[in-house]
């Protein structure tokens, strides 16, 4: 809305105007200085407010009104002055040339001092659409992140929840003394990550919490085929991480790499952090069968994918690479700030 009464700091500016006048007419006509600058600073005052009060007004209506008021606020000083004698002092030359100086000297640096005004009024307005501009983009961008990242979330559920029956499916079959001890842990498991599917605040803390629970059914399943090890800095506990991604990877190394051996293998999970760029390395590697030269990146990668750039910008990536002798080793690379990290734990 646009201000109705001067500040303080445009006061000062006519003030100094106002004085830089008051002097020049002093020196110019070697006049007093006061009688000159109480004209000039009444005239100034008027222009300031009625330029303000107008503020609502069209542009060339607020000039008109400086230029209207000028010779009647200098008439106004003259009145106020000569009362009540302004008549005989207008009847004279010097009077009428002083009345005439004194408007023409108004009308000049009141439209001016006007026409700057609207300038910076309208160069402060162009910068406040702008940033009202980004600011609405920034959030309508916010909301079109949220609104991909609950899509990619709804993407990665059902995949969770159908390899964790899935696995329910093969103790049962098999026959296993285990399968009931399994069922009881995998149905505290879900319980305990239920709430967690959906969670747009997960923390790497959080997920590494789940890929523990999984990887600990996983070796109940196949307690002489499967080994694993967790390594991540306390202090990037808290950092923020897609929800269900980090989970995602452990179950592709579990299903893709450990399950089609005979002999097993070994699953490492970690991160961490180069303090001086920001940059976050988080590891899957699997010492299992590795990836067919065939083996085409299914939705879950793609999805991984997607929820990184999502969540910590373009660029952002999922990395694959084999490993010596056998394996595969899956990395999500990302930057973040120092604020992003803390040594609190979940």
């Amino acid at each position: 809305m646009p201000r109705r009464l001067p500040t303080s700091r445009q006061g000062a500016i006519a003030l100094f105007i106002a004085l830089q006048l008051s002097w020049g007419l002093k020196a110019l006509f070697s006049t007093a200085f006061l009688p000159v600058f109480a004209r000039i600073g009444f005239i100034g005052a008027v222009f300031l407010f009625v330029f303000y009060a107008t503020a609502r007004r069209h542009a060339v209506l607020r000039l008109l009104a400086i230029a209207l008021l000028a010779p009647l606020a200098s008439m106004a000083t003259f009145i106020v002055a000569e009362w009540p004698h302004v008549g005989k002092y207008l009847d004279r030359v010097e009077g009428v040339g002083a009345l005439v100086v004194l408007t023409l000297v108004s009308w000049i640096c009141g439209l001016v001092s006007a026409a700057i005004a609207l300038r910076l009024e309208r160069l402060v307005r162009e910068r406040d659409d702008r940033a009202r501009a980004a600011s609405e983009k920034d959030a309508l961008e916010r909301s079109l992140l949220d609104a991909r990242l609950r899509l990619l979330q709804a993407q990665i559920e059902p995949h969770f929840l159908f390899n964790t029956l899935a696995n329910i499916q093969a103790l049962v079959e098999a026959g296993s003394p285990n399968a009931a001890p399994v069922l009881r842990h995998l149905i505290n498991y879900l319980r305990a990550a239920g709430p967690h599917l959906a969670d747009a605040d997960a923390t790497l803390g959080r997920e590494l919490q789940l890929v523990e629970a999984y990887l600990s059914l996983m070796r109940m399943r196949m307690p002489d085929r499967l080994t694993y090890t967790l390594s991540v800095a306390p202090e990037l506990a808290s950092l923020r991480f897609p929800a269900m991604a980090l989970l995602t990877l452990v179950e592709n190394a579990v299903r893709h790499g450990i399950d089609p051996t005979t002999d097993g293998g070994r699953i490492d999970v970690g991160a961490k952090r180069d303090r001086g760029t920001g940059a976050v390395n988080v590891w899957v590697a699997d010492t299992g069968s590795g990836m067919p030269e065939s083996a085409a990146p299914g939705a879950g990668l793609g999805n991984v994918r997607a929820r990184l750039r999502a969540t910590f910008g373009d660029t952002a990536r999922l990395d694959l690479h084999e490993v010596a002798p056998h394996g595969l080793r899956a990395e999500c690379h990302f930057t973040v700030r120092e604020t992003e990290c803390s040594p609190s734990l979940p």
